[in-house]
């Protein structure tokens, strides 16, 4: 299965959205630019949040249903298109450019990203309640450069 990045996502403050950028560098601990306070603010780094991702073709169906979320507004690292995202499972490994990552957990919302969904309601995209509708937390398997428009794959 192939997709494409149509997005790539930061914010060097740590909160939403996170806004458009053309081209990336990936490291272990994530996108360069991004904040992350797994990465920063935990006394124990958690590599397996390093990067998060999720489906345009969610975002799109979200909006249809009348959530006012839009790209990065998620919180999403990558934004990606045409990958089946009710198929991911934890483990998988996904080529993004030439980057590699691990998916590690669907991500569990918060109120961070309540704005994105209509009264605020962002369960809609908990794995526990909604299953194959969650971003997913992944980590850094090999860093590299990720740029809009990349293939995505899994290997």
């Amino acid at each position: 299965m192939e997709g494409e990045v149509h997005s790539i996502n930061i914010s060097s403050s740590g909160g939403v959205p996170k806004l458009p950028i053309k081209t990336a560098v990936v490291n272990f601990e994530g996108v360069e630019g991004d904040y992350n306070k797994f990465r920063t603010e935990r006394r124990e780094n958690d590599p397996r949040r390093a990067v998060s991702i999720f489906s345009l073709e969610r975002i799109t169906q979200l909006r249809e249903e009348g959530h006012p979320i839009g790209v990065g507004t998620a919180g999403e690292n990558f934004t990606i298109e045409g990958i089946d995202w009710s198929n991911l499972e934890v483990g998988m490994k996904i080529r993004l450019g030439s980057t590699i990552i691990l998916l590690s957990e669907p991500c569990a919302p918060c109120n961070k990203i309540g704005g994105s969904f209509q009264d605020r309601n962002f369960s809609r995209v908990d794995h526990e309640k909604e299953e194959g509708w969650s971003r997913w937390s992944a980590s850094v398997i090999e860093e590299g450069i990720v740029s809009v428009g990349d293939s995505v794959y899994f290997i």
